[in-house]
């Protein structure tokens, strides 16, 4: 095979995104550890996009680490497995990192220390099996985009059976600041990521992988540049520093030029987008047989002590992440579950990590930074960094006067909630969270237009079938009355023929 052509990296305008301090060091700069047990695991439900999982156990059953505990719900969903071998002592609600600060439904197990595996059934070959069989077996196994949106992987996969798919994007821009997971996971373990592409390339179809790692990630680059070098169909390709990189658009458009169309999907131009620990949790799926029980986390910030990236199970609680990072060495102005700019603030150190968890922040006041907001000074930052051309004033001041239909007419919903307007905002204006309030709103007007489009449905049924009933009724009775006057005249019939006869 041809080695393959890298296409030419579109060059960025300065109106695009904008360039926060990294803060990466020192955790980018140490391997990863484990995390170790903790004494309990809180697996919650819903950790992936879509419809939350079904628990199939129940309190007081053992299980063995790698056993589903919870099968999807549907088409959108994943299972969840357990993260080592214990007792399942609890099935009910437990805090969550979700920006509503409401608990979700868990499933506890408390470890006992012997961390023993389910019978695993790993694939020595796994390039060799057929597309739906990958996609399959990646569902089976739970695994999600790992990038954050921990969106159902098998899914994606799936797309070449509808779609035409050329290209699988993995996406290695971790462009947040703080966190380095999935740096210190292209440094360790690129030969697991590339392997992982090339089996998410062959259930899509795609003819081609392009690996787009940020130019601030040096190491992490020239180790999957070595894991990549004896597949000529996968390349690696060093793009620009800037927040926020990591979103599909901007990805795609940067490695290929094009653009999906508003309110599509990637697929519709042909490409896939994976991150890249989404690629080595389906190596490790196909090649070993393990569901995705486990993943990097960066523990890092002002507060901790020692920051550092840590591999962690699915459903360690916070408080033990941070031990880990030995300890805190003040109170924290803000804990965050994921980056610092899209992540979720949290109060409850007992909240667990789910699979799209990049990153558990202890953030001192001075790196919040946070200040009264001020009136507007019309500066125009918000618009030059908003990476989709939105303008975010603009939404903002109708979301204010309440024309929440105007807001979504100028792009409310292509909105990606990145933060990066908030960012450069002079006036500290919370322009995201304005977004994410409307959008929340138009959401629960959808749902009660479907609620209430679902009544009319029905009481129009009903009133079909009532005055249905009362026709087949109507009609019923008729059709007795001529059955009974039928009968009456031929009896009538039959009794003046015998009086004939009689006489």
């Amino acid at each position: 095979m041809a080695h393959l052509v890298i296409p030419p990296i579109r060059r960025l305008l300065t109106r695009w995104g904008i360039h926060p301090d990294a803060r990466k060091h020192p955790a980018a700069g140490l391997d990863i550890v484990d995390a170790g047990l903790p004494p309990l695991l809180v697996l919650p439900l819903a950790q992936q996009a879509g419809a939350p999982a079904r628990p199939i156990v129940r309190i007081g059953d053992h299980v063995l680490r790698g056993q589903c505990v919870a099968e999807a719900a549907g088409p959108i969903s994943a299972p969840v497995h357990a993260s080592t071998s214990g007792t399942v002592i609890a099935i009910g609600e437990a805090p969550m990192p979700h920006a509503s600060g409401l608990p979700g439904l868990a499933i506890t197990v408390r470890p006992d220390g012997e961390d023993r595996w389910i019978e695993r059934a790993g694939e020595p070959y796994p390039i060799r099996l057929a597309p739906e069989e990958i996609a399959r077996r990646v569902a089976e196994a739970g695994v999600v985009g790992m990038g954050g949106a921990a969106f159902p992987a098998a899914v994606k996969l799936a797309l070449g059976q509808r779609s035409v798919i050329d290209t699988v994007i993995l996406n290695g821009s971790e462009c947040e600041p703080y966190l380095s997971c999935d740096d210190r996971l292209m440094r360790e373990n690129a030969a697991d990521i590339i392997e992982g592409a090339r089996l998410i390339m062959r259930a899509t179809g795609a003819r081609r992988v392009l690996a787009g790692i940020e130019d601030n990630k040096p190491e992490a680059i020239d180790a999957m540049k070595v894991a990549a070098h004896p597949y000529p169909e996968v390349a690696v390709v060093r793009i620009p520093s800037r927040y926020p990189m990591g979103a599909e658009r901007q990805l795609i458009y940067t490695l290929l030029g094009v653009e999906p169309p508003a309110g599509g999907r990637a697929a519709d131009v042909g490409v896939v987008v994976h991150n890249v620990g989404t690629a080595a949790a389906v190596w490790r799926a196909l090649r070993h047989g393990e569901p995705l029980i486990e993943r990097v986390v960066t523990v890092a910030g002002g507060a901790l002590a020692a920051p550092r990236n840590v591999r962690a199970r699915i459903g360690t609680p916070l408080y033990w992440l941070i031990e880990r990072a030995g300890g805190l060495t003040r109170e924290p102005a803000r804990m965050v579950v994921g980056g610092p700019m899209m992540g979720v603030a949290v109060s409850d150190l007992d909240t667990p990590i789910g699979k799209g968890a990049s990153g558990v922040l202890a953030l001192t006041s001075a790196e919040v930074g946070e200040r009264e907001p001020s009136a507007c000074i019309r500066c125009g930052s918000c618009v030059t960094a908003c990476p989709v051309g939105l303008m975010p004033l603009e939404m903002a001041n109708r979301i204010h006067a309440g024309e929440l239909g105007q807001a979504e007419d100028i792009g409310l919903r292509d909105c990606l909630t990145c933060g990066a307007c908030g960012y450069v905002c002079p006036s500290r204006i919370p322009l995201v969270q304005y977004f994410a309030h409307a959008r929340g709103e138009l959401a629960s007007r959808e749902r009660e237009r479907h609620r209430l489009d679902h009544v009319r449905e029905l009481t129009e049924a009903r009133a079909e079938r009532v005055e249905r009933e009362a026709r087949e009724k109507a009609e019923a009775h008729a059709k007795r009355k001529a059955e009974r006057a039928a009968a009456q005249a031929k009896e009538a019939a039959a009794k003046a023929r015998d009086e004939e006869i009689s006489a």
